[in-house]
């Protein structure tokens, strides 16, 4: 169930990248994140009572849900905006292959967490298969707005940064999973999240028409608001239970979930070297989830 969840989690937030694309084309970037928290928020707003099991948060606990507040949902949603519009989405696609080695790493320095020789490969495959969809995507998806040198290093860069946001927030999940509900972590990441999206988000949404926007707009960002929170509560239950280093293998269904939503719904091609970049991937999770040998020290 921690595996199915965790899966769970990265596939939907897939399928959010690919239903962000048509609501970004509506709403502005800060006005879109603004709206996704509140909606989320709205949601699980009878989340944020502390249950009588839970003990009250210490200093420290707060902020790290701050942290994983502003790491794992601003920062990562700035960095992946800007990074984007100066390198192209195929570049993005590439450098966020780097997501499962950078949680590993991370999870071995900062959790101490051993990485089995059979996670090693698992990540390895990770990132072969989703650096082989991003190579084989096709470029009218999305152009480099800079094509100077410069621009495009500065969305490298930019993109470097939303990795770690990415790696932080699993190994900061982690620790808050040890001391707060799945729940509790899920409905104060979205309060956290409107409160930091507020001051950009209101100022776009002063100058924003709202009655220019179809119906059918609003029932897919009620879908994207309600969906993309309820990925928080499924990643923290998943990673309760699995060392951070294999959960961040399960980042893989990101591109899968946003490429399956783009296949069926937008339109995208899908031939051969797709087919082979999921083969990789879920191979990677098949070498992650795949149980130990009874009495063996397992990969």
């Amino acid at each position: 169930m921690s595996y199915a969840s965790l899966a769970a989690s990265m596939f939907v937030v897939g399928a959010c990248v690919a239903l962000s694309k048509p609501l970004a084309a509506v709403f502005p970037v800060f006005l879109l994140g603004w709206l996704r928290f509140g909606i989320g928020g709205a949601g699980m707003l009878h989340w944020l009572r502390r249950p009588s099991s839970e003990p009250p948060p210490t200093p420290r606990v707060r902020l790290l849900v701050f942290l994983e507040a502003f790491i794992g949902s601003f920062l990562f949603t700035v960095f992946m905006v800007l990074g984007v519009s100066y390198s192209g989405a195929v570049a993005a696609g590439v450098v966020m292959s780097a997501i499962p080695a950078t949680i590993a790493v991370l999870s071995r320095l900062v959790l101490r967490e051993a990485i089995r020789p059979r996670v090693l490969a698992a990540i390895a495959c990770a990132v072969s298969g989703i650096a082989l969809l991003a190579l084989t995507r096709p470029g009218s998806e999305g152009a480099p707005v800079d094509e100077g040198h410069g621009g495009r290093w500065l969305g490298y860069a930019l993109l470097g940064g939303a990795v770690l946001c990415e790696a932080c927030y699993a190994v900061i999940g982690k620790r808050l999973t040890a001391v707060l509900s799945s729940r509790r972590i899920s409905a104060l990441m979205n309060l956290w999240g409107f409160a930091l999206m507020l001051p950009a988000g209101a100022w776009a949404a002063w100058r924003f028409d709202f009655g220019a926007v179809p119906w059918t707009v609003w029932w897919v960002l009620l879908f994207y608001g309600l969906a993309s929170s309820w990925t928080i509560w499924l990643w923290m239950t998943g990673l309760r239970r699995v060392p951070a280093s294999r959960a961040g293998v399960f980042t893989v269904m990101l591109p899968v979930g946003s490429a399956c939503v783009g296949v069926w719904m937008l339109g995208e091609p899908f031939g051969l070297p797709q087919a082979l970049a999921f083969g990789l991937a879920l191979a990677g999770l098949l070498l992650a989830v795949w149980p130990d040998r009874p009495g063996g020290r397992g990969g």
